[in-house]
């Protein structure tokens, strides 16, 4: 079993490059995730993707293709990163163990992003993926829920939403997300 993360986009070139959501910190609750699972001997990829404040999906695409992708992998999106991973399981037809997808987004606020959000999502995903799960919160973004909704009536899958944590942002560590990853 290995482990890929795809994380999200922040709101401006600044804010991607801050401490708080910059290559310093590898975006929140990520670094802990992945001395998590390293701990326990599983490899994890949780590299940082091109100008997450204007994705484009060939860039990142560039970068996640230099990870190991079988069918014993868990991929795991966060926001921005749950789009461009059903976006790419969809294209290459992948087979893989896991999908988790953490406070999915499939719609852009800006102009400037909606070629990384607009692509149709293919059904046969569901085939591909042993087990598919989603993270979401009670306090989730309203264009948050309406991509769960989305991604959910497509695709099928499990919902796991949890209390007061918003966007996913705010936490250094997620255990729920953990145990879903160690839940064979």
């Amino acid at each position: 079993m290995n482990v890929v993360i795809v994380h999200g986009s922040n709101d401006s070139k600044e804010e991607s490059k801050s401490k708080k959501y910059g290559p310093e910190n590898l975006r929140q609750w990520k670094p802990w995730l992945k001395k998590e699972l390293e701990l326990r001997g599983i490899e994890v990829s949780n590299e940082l993707y091109p100008e997450d404040w204007n994705p484009n999906y060939e860039k990142w695409k560039k970068v996640f293709e230099n990870s190991k992708i079988d069918e014993g992998t868990i991929l795991i999106g966060h926001s921005a990163g749950t789009a461009f991973l059903v976006r790419w399981l969809g294209e290459t037809g992948k087979r893989i163990k896991k999908l988790i997808l953490v406070a999915p987004w499939k719609f852009s606020k800006k102009k400037s992003r909606e070629s990384f959000y607009t692509f149709q999502i293919n059904p046969l995903i569901k085939k591909q993926v042993k087990e598919i799960v989603y993270f979401t919160s009670n306090d989730e973004d309203i264009i948050g829920k309406e991509s769960l909704k989305v991604f959910h009536e497509i695709l099928g899958g499990k919902i796991i939403e949890l209390k007061s944590h918003g966007h996913f942002v705010k936490y250094n560590q997620f255990p729920e997300l953990l145990a879903q990853i160690l839940n064979e």
